[in-house]
């Protein structure tokens, strides 16, 4: 199936370092970004105008506890990531399914709760949303083979250290050097307790487990001193800023990591569902942040979610280029708002309106039914459209 979307106003390519690219035009072919340019319609199967409007890739969510389907415990809720589609998701990435009511914590029950969980969402895609999950919280007694046959069986995360019996640098270190031989990305909890049961992970720590990701750098929900802060940007790990976090630190970040140029390090979680609760909008919601209040531009903001997070992860998504799946949201500024594109919105603080977004080159939802309404909304002119949205 071939997929043309034109009239394109703006296109943020997730890359941060070109932000913006030249072109009204995207081609979409077998799920995959063929060409970006100017004019390339052709013959197509879908032709999509965008009216002027912006195309964005599909944004990552880098921290979310999932538990089995689109249903979650925490907060007894069912579609959430079907929810987390409508404010512009198309990956979800798991810090670990800590919510599973009567978790197992001994060695063998933690595996086998990994393995389930990563091949069950390997099978299933809510909504069309991409979960990666599996991601187990390490306890006291795991040695190296453990990791092996994690890795061999198709986990490929770590889940947050903290929120089990590894508390210590010390503990930790180990099973992080185990985890990385085995190919496994690795993030660890900071700041204060998030759940009974968990610790408080202070710089100190995560500097000697040396992780991939430092979970919810502006905390989950309590954060880090300005110092500890200070001391992460320093080093090369991915800097991870969340929505059920602490805005000033988050901000904070974002200055220290400008100042240290290391924006191409931060990533966007939502670090939901959790006791804040399901956040659909969560995602954009940190963009709007970072881009009103922080220096930076929307684009740039937007690569934080997309791009810098597919990279950290080594994932075929959040970049509009050649080669890369088709993931992407057509976005335009809220009716009603005094930004004229999604971009200029965001830079005053509104969340963008979402009227349509395609996985794999597919359209998935229309005018989403949790963001405001955009001021346009793209048009499929040819092939099958997508059902109505909720505005």
């Amino acid at each position: 199936m071939k997929t043309v979307i034109r009239g394109i106003g703006a296109i943020v390519s997730g890359d941060l370092q070109r932000p913006l690219l030249d072109g009204d035009t995207i081609v979409i072919d077998g799920g995959k970004i063929s060409a970006v340019g100017k004019g390339l319609d052709g013959d197509a199967d879908t032709v999509i105008d965008a009216k002027g409007t912006t195309v964005i890739p599909g944004l990552l969510d880098s921290h979310c506890h999932p538990v089995f389907g689109d249903f979650t415990p925490r907060q007894r809720t069912l579609d959430f990531i079907e929810s987390g589609l409508n404010g512009g998701l198309t990956t979800m990435i798991s810090a670990g399914e800590v919510h599973l009511p009567g978790r197992p914590k001994d060695v063998v029950g933690l595996k086998a709760l990994a393995i389930v969980a990563a091949k069950a969402y390997q099978n299933l895609r809510p909504a069309g949303v991409k979960v990666h999950a599996g991601a187990p919280i390490l306890e006291l007694g795991m040695v190296e083979e453990d990791f092996a046959e994690m890795a061999k069986a198709g986990v490929k995360l770590v889940g947050e250290i903290g929120l089990g019996s590894v508390k210590t640098g010390h503990d930790a270190a180990p099973m992080v050097t185990w985890a990385k031989k085995h190919g496994m990305m690795v993030t660890i909890h900071t700041g204060g307790p998030s759940i009974a049961g968990s610790n408080p992970i202070s710089a100190e720590v995560v500097l000697e487990a040396d992780p991939h990701v430092v979970g919810h750098i502006n905390g989950g929900t309590t954060s880090m001193s300005e110092r500890e802060i200070d001391s992460l940007v320093a080093t090369e790990m991915a800097l991870e800023i969340v929505h059920c976090g602490n805005g000033k630190t988050a901000l904070y970040t974002l200055r220290r990591a400008t100042e240290a140029r290391a924006l191409h390090r931060i990533i966007i979680g939502n670090d939901a569902p959790s006791g804040t609760g399901v956040v659909p909008l969560g995602i954009l919601r940190v963009i709007a942040h970072l881009a009103s209040l922080g220096d930076v531009a929307a684009e740039e903001a937007i690569c934080m979610a997309t791009g810098n997070t597919a990279r950290v992860y080594h994932l075929p998504v959040g970049v509009i280029a050649p080669g890369r799946e088709a993931d992407l949201c057509i976005v335009d500024a809220p009716t009603g708002s005094v930004g004229k594109t999604a971009l200029a919105a965001l830079k005053a603080g509104d969340l963008c309106g979402i009227s349509m977004i395609l996985i794999d080159g597919q359209i998935r939802i229309g005018r989403s039914r949790n963001t405001p309404p955009a001021m346009r909304a793209a048009e499929v002119v040819k092939g099958q459209g997508p059902s109505a949205g909720g505005h």
